[in-house]
């Protein structure tokens, strides 16, 4: 069974662009002979380390996707291993995160997104501020009536008392 892979590796900075080349060209050839397929090759430049290994603080990065058995891998990694130019690597098994990936995309499809949806809350809350500006308008001019009410009637007291 083929599963996909990635392979990362780093090869020293003193490699000229040929031999690097010749490099990838290598391990592409290994991994087709072997019965596997490479998906794609990504060489990603000259970068700095993180930290220094075999004496080098830089090195050229590539990456490989790989669609091949176990038992290919394995005999990657030991030509990676034995390998002059190349003085760092690693291999992750991508087939498992793909499925993870996969499973936590289809959850978040199944729900709605909250941003999408027209809100009921905000448009009800809205509605009930014009329903209430009113009311209290409303409620503020009939307590005005009464203390107009109340002043007419004061001044009527008092023009009667004069």
């Amino acid at each position: 069974m083929n599963r996909t892979y990635e392979i990362m590796f780093i090869v020293r900075p003193d490699v000229e662009e040929a031999e690097l080349d010749k490099l990838i060209e290598g391990f592409s050839g290994n991994v087709t002979s072997g019965g596997g397929e490479v998906k794609s090759v990504e060489k990603m430049g000259r970068r700095r380390l993180a930290y220094t290994v075999r004496k080098f603080n830089d090195g050229f990065y590539v990456l490989l996707n790989v669609a091949a058995q176990g038992s290919l891998i394995t005999e990657i990694e030991r030509r990676l291993r034995v390998s002059e130019q190349v003085i760092k690597f690693i291999t992750v098994r991508m087939d498992e995160e793909e499925k993870r990936l996969a499973k936590v995309k289809a959850i978040r499809d199944t729900k709605v997104k909250r941003s999408t949806q027209p809100s009921a809350a905000p448009a009800q809350v809205t509605a009930d501020a014009t329903h209430a500006a009113p009311s209290t308008e409303a409620h503020t001019e009939e307590e005005k009536k009464p203390v107009a009410a109340a002043s007419d009637a004061s001044s009527e007291t008092v023009a009667s008392a004069v």
